[in-house]
């Protein structure tokens, strides 16, 4: 399953900016699924941070990842046959490093389904 999720990150990643990171490891934890992806700036975006406009950079790949979010959140749960309750995204420049965190809605061992309902991810 987490080769499954990394695979799927990064080849949207790859549509939405034409470029994939080069490295992308997943980690499953009970209610909680993170990619952690390295090297994920294309070469423009390098140069922007070399120009010291880290924060436009910053701000497109937000920009990315709430377009992205969907699908990327649809991937996980394709994946993982579980519902993503919560989906949480950041970039570091220096090192290149993203992170994509998917927090599960808890399965029904004694967590109530149904306080999470109303306040689960809209697609």
């Amino acid at each position: 399953m987490s080769s499954a999720i990394s695979k799927s990150v990064v080849q949207l990643l790859s549509e939405y900016t034409g470029r994939g990171p080069t490295k992308a490891r997943t980690y499953i934890n009970q209610d909680l699924i993170t990619v952690v992806l390295r090297e994920t700036l294309m070469k423009g975006e390098r140069s922007l941070v070399s120009d010291g406009r880290v924060k436009l950079v910053l701000a497109v790949r937000k920009a990315y990842q709430n377009t992205m979010g969907p699908q990327l959140i649809a991937a996980v749960e394709r994946h993982s046959g579980r519902r993503v309750f919560a989906f949480l995204s950041d970039n570091h420049i220096d090192p290149d490093i993203a992170i994509e965190s998917f927090v599960l809605v808890p399965e029904a061992d004694g967590a109530h389904l149904d306080d999470y309902e109303d306040d689960a991810v809209e697609r």
